[in-house]
């Protein structure tokens, strides 16, 4: 026993040297000036969180009907505290912090309120801002030029870049980023891109911050690090709601107020002080020595019966009760006369700054367009592997070809191969392009989702600049191969036919990238190079290559003109061997002087495909190319918004 309790006063003084050392660290980061940091805003700009009965449900499966994640809790989250919302695994704690931002809006059913008016979606997502679990950053920008980009975006233009510059010296000295200006994001530690993820927030000085699980993957050290930061961003009237599983005691005073969910219902809500008195008022008192955290865990996930559960779900009204915040008999008689917690003085000064009809970001698309440009043009710049390796495989590709197929464009006897080696062609541009943009996009999914959420810029003109920043190098890329191929294969040494070959190689490549996007915005990594491959065996039987057109049955025809290889490989023969072109060099024929193909009508009249169908072709192309690029932008918005 003795032994027990000298473990025990050991632990306690442990934990209050921790605590120790979260209040220096609280009180070194006052002293950074992290007070008013971020935009300007009126000092009344606080707000109050109120949700009412509020229900979530989730399809259980296939002719399984619904399943309820939360069940009718209630809740109020009050500005400058640093909420906490706990419980065990699949309580229900990220689902309600994505309803509460405003992420998650299919099969919500409850009241919403923002400073006692019900909430306008439009109007708070302009106030608040959503931290995500992983941190979602852009690993080839430096700090300096993630904050930059992010003021730029955030930031009105009306904003001069000397105040923008000034904005984000203060936040980048506060959270202590300053010395890491120029590091890669990818370079950076975990708590690092932590607190640089929540800088990128503060730009704009939103007075709602969502977190979830902004602990996750971080030591000790560094999490009473975020957690202060976090509390003191708090005093200044900001409402700060995070998740956090099962924090330790040191952790768990930091947070102001806590809320406690198990299996979807409320069993405590109040002060994170007050938790130990509402355990002792309803006879489940903590242990002496027992961190209340793990406790209430412990109780939440049943350990103790889940009769307990009930009762505490009994006693807190499923979250209705407010008798243990701190002040509750002056909370509660507010609300009883119908006053608010916090009395925003002069209601416009909230509601005519964020007009209803203005747009969720801040700055034009114009201007987002150019910053998103820039973005990726460093980004292109940067991942010098990724860019070399795209220009090195079309050089690689068209030397190996080439070699292959060398001088097969101009003789006669070997057509069959030269038109072998234009499929070939196709089949390059079509899976080194798709597949490509299958494997990449994928990754810029997740950022997108978290800044496009955060009203960083629209959806369109990020669709936009992914769509132009791709293109010179495509262009490049496809020159170079172009040019390797059809010199060293022997084609006509022709402008105008060198000309139509390349136009018919690009589109084919646009159109392919377009695929790539159309699949990568709707499936991941694993999924889409399944289905990017699957598509292209169709697109290849209706390209006329392996069965010509005649030979098509009548039910399929209808393949061939949706297929985009058909009209490049009918663009390629035109361009090789349309245009009238003259009797091809069958000199070495080993037939005694007889060429089958030495008139290139011969050979088109045996594939079935007419020489005077390029400007057709071109327009098809691009008629597909339109309707590709234009699905995979929608298809885009489907799955932003299905993912809420």
């Amino acid at each position: 026993m003795e032994t027990l309790m000298h473990e025990a006063s050991n632990q306690q003084l442990s934990i209050s040297s921790l605590v120790n050392k979260s209040c220096e660290l609280t009180q070194s980061i006052q002293k950074n000036k992290i007070i008013n940091i971020g935009s300007k805003k009126k000092d009344n700009e606080v707000t109050e969180i109120v949700f009412e009965n509020l229900h979530y449900t989730v399809s259980a499966g296939f002719n399984k009907g619904k399943k309820e994640i939360l069940h009718g809790i209630n809740g109020r989250l009050i500005p400058s505290q640093l909420v906490a919302i706990m419980g065990p695994s699949g309580a229900g704690k990220s689902t309600l912090l994505d309803i509460l931002s405003g992420y998650r809006l299919t099969d919500v059913k409850g009241s919403f309120y923002i400073n006692g008016k019900p909430r306008d979606l439009n109007v708070f997502r302009r106030t608040s801002a959503y931290i995500t679990q992983d941190d979602r950053l852009q690993p080839l920008l430096t700090v300096m030029e993630n904050m930059e980009i992010a003021a730029d975006l955030k930031l009105g233009t009306d904003v001069s870049w000397n105040e923008k510059h000034k904005i984000i010296t203060d936040i980048l000295m506060t959270l202590g980023l300053d010395e890491h200006i120029k590091t890669r994001t990818s370079r950076l530690s975990g708590g690092q891109q932590k607190r640089l993820s929540i800088a990128l927030e503060l730009v704009n000085n939103p007075t709602v911050m969502f977190l979830d699980e902004p602990t996750t993957g971080l030591d000790s050290s560094t999490c009473t690090q975020v957690v202060s930061l976090l509390k003191v961003l708090a005093k200044q009237g900001k409402t700060i709601i995070c998740t956090i599983h099962q924090p330790s005691a040191s952790l768990f005073q930091q947070f102001d107020q806590v809320y406690i969910l198990s299996k979807g219902y409320c069993l405590y809500q109040g002060a994170t002080d007050e938790l130990v008195k509402f355990l002792d008022s309803i006879k489940l008192p903590c242990p002496m020595y027992h961190n209340p955290a793990d406790y209430i865990i412990e109780l939440a996930c049943g350990e103790y019966g889940d009769d307990k559960i009930d009762v505490l779900i009994q006693s807190t009204n499923n979250g209705k009760n407010l008798s243990y915040f701190k002040n509750s008999h002056e909370l509660i008689d507010d609300i009883n006369s119908g006053k608010r917690y916090l009395e925003i003085t002069n209601n416009d000064s909230n509601n005519t700054t964020l007009n209803k009809n203005k747009s969720l970001q801040a700055t034009s698309p114009i201007h987002q367009l150019k910053v998103l440009l820039y973005r990726g043009y460093i980004k292109c710049k940067r991942d010098s592997a990724h860019t070399h390796l795209r220009l090195g495989v079309n050089v690689l590709t068209g030397i190996m070809l080439g070699s292959l197929f060398i001088n097969a464009g101009n003789d006669g006897k070997r057509v069959r191969e030269n038109y072998n080696l234009l499929f070939g062609i196709l089949m390059h541009h079509m899976m080194t392009s798709m597949m490509l943009t299958i494997l990449t996009f994928p990754t810029e999914m997740s950022i997108l989702t978290k800044e496009h959420f955060n009203r960083w810029y629209s959806l369109k003109m990020f669709y936009t600049s992914v769509t132009l920043i791709d293109i010179p190098v495509s262009i490049v890329s496809c020159f170079l191969f172009t040019i390797i191929i059809y010199f060293m294969s022997g084609q006509p040494a022709d402008l105008t036919r060198f000309t139509m070959f390349f136009v018919i190689s690009l589109l084919i490549v646009f159109v392919a990238q377009g695929i790539g996007l159309l699949i990568g915005s709707v499936f991941n990594v694993i999924n889409g190079t399944f289905v990017g491959p699957t598509i292209s065996v169709p697109m290849m039987m209706f390209a006329g290559f392996g069965v010509t057109l005649k030979d098509m049955p009548h039910y399929l025809k209808w393949g061939t003109y949706v297929s985009y290889l058909r009209y490049g490989l009918e663009g390629y023969i035109h361009a090789i061997y349309g245009l009238n072109r003259p009797n091809l060099n069958c000199e070495d024929s080993d037939d005694g002087g007889y060429c089958r193909y030495k008139t290139p009508q011969t050979f088109l009249d045996e594939i079935t495909m007419t020489a005077d169908q390029f400007w057709n072709d071109i327009i098809g192309l691009i008629v597909i190319l339109i309707i590709v690029r234009v699905a995979a932008y929608y298809f885009l918005r489907w799955k932003l918004m299905a993912s809420r």
